[in-house]
């Protein structure tokens, strides 16, 4: 039997080295993992955690990519926001969250890590919804944004709509469909915000059950067709939860992606 891909979600993971507070709310907070190894200050990894943007789905279940990517060298935030089922979670608290928080841990990590993180713009990693969050903060605050590595990203959140992923997900986000909130897609929905000017690599495995590769397959070409700088890697034989699981065939493939974004930073 072939290990359960779910597994990543449940494993133990090391306590983060700090936790820092971006606003009043619990979940206004991110836990913090210093790079391992000596060297200079490096620009600041925020992981943007995925799960539908439900309450049920916390930034926990990121603890093993984040201490991976801490023990390659990257100084790590885990980003929480509120998510739907939550007071203040959906439209517009949870996009809100992420702004904020992508804007201000560079230097909240700067200050908690000294010596270690740069404050300069952040690269965001973002899985699933999280890639949604991800794509969206690099379209609406591009100065804040310093490259996007989005793993099997919900980036087209019309056709997620139309899709009924993970039963009515997006509806519950945004509080209806793209007839009765028109505008809040026009302003969340990754599609409908091309071109960005942030540097994007999207990955996506071809035998992803919970978001199919062809959205970000058409969400990519669209976005180069509008003049965005993004590129696709399509993973034959990956499913969803390979991309941030450190023990899958597909991590040094991610850790590869995430360096050419340091590298043009």
């Amino acid at each position: 039997m072939p290990a359960d891909p779910r597994a990543v979600l449940t494993r133990p993971a090391p306590e983060p080295d700090r936790t820092v507070a971006y606003g009043d709310h619990p979940d206004q907070v991110a836990d913090l993992r210093q790079p391992a190894g000596a060297g200079p200050a490096r620009p600041l990894v925020v992981v943007v955690h995925g799960g539908f943007w439900r309450a049920e789905y916390d930034r926990r279940h990121t603890g093993p990519l984040a201490a991976a990517l801490a023990s390659a060298g990257h100084p790590v935030a885990q980003l929480e926001y509120r998510r739907t089922g939550q007071p203040g979670g959906g439209w517009p608290g949870t996009m809100t969250d992420v702004l904020t928080g992508v804007a201000e841990l560079p230097a909240l990590a700067a200050e908690a890590l000294p010596g270690r993180v740069t404050r300069a713009a952040p690269i965001l990693i973002g899985h699933s919804a999280g890639g949604h969050l991800a794509l969206y903060a690099a379209a609406t605050a591009p100065a804040t944004v310093g490259g996007v590595l989005a793993l099997a990203p919900v980036a087209d959140l019309a056709e997620a709509y139309r899709q009924d992923l993970d039963s009515g997900a997006v509806a519950a986000l945004l509080g209806g469909g793209p007839a009765q909130v028109p505008d809040r897609y026009a302003a969340t929905d990754p599609r409908s915000l091309v071109p960005t000017r942030t540097r994007t690599v999207v990955m996506h495995g071809s035998a992803d059950q919970q978001v199919p590769v062809t959205m970000s397959r058409d969400f990519v070409a669209t976005a180069r067709a509008a003049g965005s700088d993004i590129s696709l890697v399509e993973l034959p034989g990956c499913e969803h939860f390979g991309l941030i699981d450190p023990e899958s065939p597909t991590w040094p493939q991610v850790l590869v992606m995430l360096r050419s974004l340091h590298d043009d930073h």
